[in-house]
This record gives C-alpha cells, sequence and structure tokens, in this order.
C-alpha cells in the first residue's frame, strides 16, 4: 500500500520532466535532429559594365591559284569553285628577232595589174631596233631599199632639208601616194619625226609617174632587214640601234 502511494507521488514529478525537456548536463547527440544545412551563396549578379567577349569568326584561308604553262589558273587541291583564270603577260622582247645586221641593198621586182596606194608610215622601238611600217591599200609592188647621200623630191630635183647622220631610201613601183582624184593619201608634209633611238624621221620624197618614194632619216649607218605583211599589205624595215 505504501510502495503505490510513493508510485503515485512520482508520477506528476516524471510527467513534469517529460515536457520540460532532458535534465541539464544530459547527452543529447543521439536522440536530436541534424539542423538543416543552410543554403550557399546566391550567385553573384553579371556586372554590366563588364563586356562580353569578343568572338572572332573563323577566317578561311585565302585559295592561291596556280598557274599553268597555258597561262590558266586550278584551283588548288581540295578545294571547289571556279578560280578567275589568269592570263600571263608574256615576257618583254622574249619573241622579238635579233637586231638585223645588213646593210647591203634589198630589191624585189613586181608588176601588179593595179598599183597599190600608199597611206602612210608607222614606227615603233623594239629591243635592238626601230622598225618602220608603211601601209599599202591594194595587192604588194615591187620596192628596193638602199643608201642615198642626200635626199631629193622626184620630179623636182629639189634637195630635201632634213639633218641626219645616215639615209636609207625605199623605192616602191608600181604605186601612188594620191587618190584617182589627185588627193595625196601620203602628203609630203610634215616630216614625222619619231624620235627614236636611231630613227629621226620619215619623210614622203616622191610620187611620180607611178613611182613613190620614202626617205628614213637615221643618226648612224646601221644594219637593216625588209619583209613584207600580208591582209592588208605593208612594207617592214627594220633598222638597228
Amino acid at each position: 500500500m505504501n510502495r503505490i502511494a510513493v508510485a503515485a507521488a512520482l508520477l506528476p514529478v516524471a510527467l513534469a520532466t517529460a515536457a520540460c525537456g532532458a535534465a541539464p548536463g544530459s547527452d543529447t547527440s543521439a536522440s536530436s535532429t541534424p539542423a538543416a544545412s543552410s543554403p550557399g551563396p546566391a550567385p553573384a549578379s553579371p556586372d554590366p559594365s563588364v563586356s562580353s567577349p569578343t568572338v572572332t569568326p573563323a577566317v578561311t584561308p585565302a585559295v592561291t591559284p596556280v598557274v599553268t604553262p597555258s597561262g590558266q589558273a586550278v584551283p588548288t587541291p581540295g578545294e571547289t569553285g571556279g578560280v578567275p583564270p589568269v592570263t600571263r603577260t608574256p615576257t618583254a622582247g622574249a619573241s622579238e628577232p635579233p637586231a638585223p645586221t645588213s646593210t647591203r641593198r634589198v630589191a624585189v621586182t613586181r608588176s601588179p595589174e593595179r598599183p597599190p596606194v600608199v597611206t602612210g608610215a608607222r614606227f615603233a622601238a623594239h629591243p635592238g631596233f626601230d622598225r618602220v611600217v608603211i601601209d599599202l591599200r591594194g595587192a604588194k609592188t615591187g620596192y628596193s631599199v638602199d643608201w642615198v647621200r642626200k635626199l631629193y623630191e622626184d620630179g623636182s630635183g629639189k634637195l630635201v632639208d632634213i639633218k641626219g647622220g645616215a639615209y636609207l631610201q625605199v623605192t616602191l613601183k608600181p604605186a601612188n601616194a594620191h587618190t584617182e582624184n589627185g588627193r595625196p593619201t601620203f602628203p609630203r608634209t610634215p616630216v614625222l619625226r619619231p624620235g627614236l633611238p636611231n630613227l629621226l624621221g620619215v619623210v614622203r620624197t616622191g610620187d611620180y609617174e607611178g613611182v613613190v618614194t620614202v626617205a628614213l632619216v637615221l643618226r648612224e649607218r646601221a644594219g637593216f632587214r625588209v619583209f613584207e605583211q600580208s591582209d592588208p599589205a605593208r612594207l617592214v624595215i627594220d633598222v638597228a640601234h
């Protein structure tokens, strides 16, 4: 009976202790629930003052055309698409003939049914020689090219006053330097003055009775050659310089 009374007296004390928690100094690590972990720091907001890195696009290397002996370009192996053709510029003087050396008279005889008309003369410097081209309208005709001491007008015999170190005279026969109406196609004046290394002047000295004479005024006597071209007819004289 006494034990029941003691138990009844202690029951309120036990209930009060359970309601207030464990007694001071007791180990609660085994029964306590771990605290929730704190979340990590929030990610930093982007700084608007810092510019984004520049992205450099990939650069495709340029295609270098390969030039073939014919002067055409072909694509580099592995490349597709057309490469514009490349024209090779010929080397200056690569196909030029050598300078002439002969100083002997040249003559060709012809008798065309209708004499050609001499329409003028052209000239140009080449490596080693000066070239004169006498243009004709009509058939090829006879000619001679030779040295003379002085220049005279055909028909009048008047001395042509033009200075030079040597004179090479071209005679075309039969030929005319005027139309059927008498209009000159290669007038006597003005004297053509090319100013080339050896060629100082070109002057038509005669147009008389089916014979036309053209004089080349040179700085000095030198080798020359003569040849013809067709379509249209031309007489070409090269003089060394």
